[in-house]
């Protein structure tokens, strides 16, 4: 599996594109584009990695992601149904028609937070999801018209996350993303065994000194911080599926108990049972 660099491919000339419904979920399609992307997805719950974030989601997701921040598909390893709309807008669209047209400076003030990749919460996230749905049936002018004002109606959002404190940049390209991107399919294929820096370090090609400073510049995290945060978002799928505090520690790949209490508070601020209870209605 490779990093890809997506190309949106058009028959005809378009400020933005629209997929309702791809069907990716068998697929670890880690990628990036020059294209920003307003993601929603309906699931039952489901995992939202965008640049070095990594979290859960449940239910549905609204997340806007800046151009060429790399990210996972948002059905990936899905098993129930699911629902998804991806709206991708092209950069000369945002660096000529928004920015040239001074009406429409809160929209390009949003896309510029959008390098931090954003997830709306709250009543807009579904709103704007149902919207995005029913720009299926319109003719081309009609939707034009209607992605201004859902993405004029993000600009009011006041529910939301910023997925990173600082701008993403993607100042490395393929090669280096190739590499991440195969770190991070290896993590997907082995986080529910015990793995180690030297394993993980071989597969990359270097040692493990290299490894840790290059893993650590290029995702702000130690290997060792990663691979828990890789493991509490399994586990969280794990309790949300009815699973034991124990049954989800040794599920997702960690060996102690009291380390996975430890590592899931300082993660999410709750200890497992307090997790499970705060969704079980």
């Amino acid at each position: 599996m490779k990093v890809q660099l997506e190309s949106l491919k058009q028959d005809t000339p378009q400020s933005f594109s629209l997929m309702f419904n791809p069907r990716l979920s068998d697929l670890f399609f880690w990628h990036f584009h020059p294209e920003y992307e307003l993601v929603y997805i309906e699931a039952s719950q489901g995992t939202r990695h965008v640049g070095s974030h990594i979290s859960s989601y449940r239910q549905s997701d609204l997340v806007l992601i800046g151009s060429n921040i790399p990210h996972l598909n948002f059905d990936f390893g899905l098993q129930t149904t699911y629902r998804k709309v991806v709206l991708h807008l092209k950069p000369s669209f945002v660096t000529n028609s928004l920015a040239q047209t001074p009406e429409l400076s809160s929209i390009q003030n949003l896309l510029q937070r959008a390098q931090h990749g954003i997830a709306f919460t709250g009543d807009v996230k579904d709103r704007i999801g149902a919207q995005l749905f029913a720009l299926e049936p319109l003719p081309a002018f009609q939707r034009y018209l209607q992605v201004l004002r859902l993405l004029e109606a993000l600009t009011q959002a006041d529910t939301f996350e910023l997925l990173h404190s600082k701008p993403v940049e993607s100042h490395f390209g393929h090669k280096e993303q190739e590499r991440l991107q195969r770190i991070y399919a290896f993590v997907d294929q082995n986080y529910h065994r015990k793995v180690t820096l030297d394993e993980v370090a071989a597969y990359s090609y270097l040692t493990k000194e290299a490894f840790c400073r290059y893993f650590k510049i290029r995702t702000t995290y130690t290997f060792t911080d990663f691979l828990n945060r890789y493991r509490v978002t399994h586990a969280k799928r794990e309790l949300l599926a009815g699973r034991s505090s124990s049954e989800a520690c040794f599920l997702s790949g960690f060996e102690s108990l009291s380390y996975f209490n430890r590592v899931f508070k300082k993660i999410t601020g709750r200890t497992p049972t307090a997790f499970r209870k705060s969704v079980a209605h």
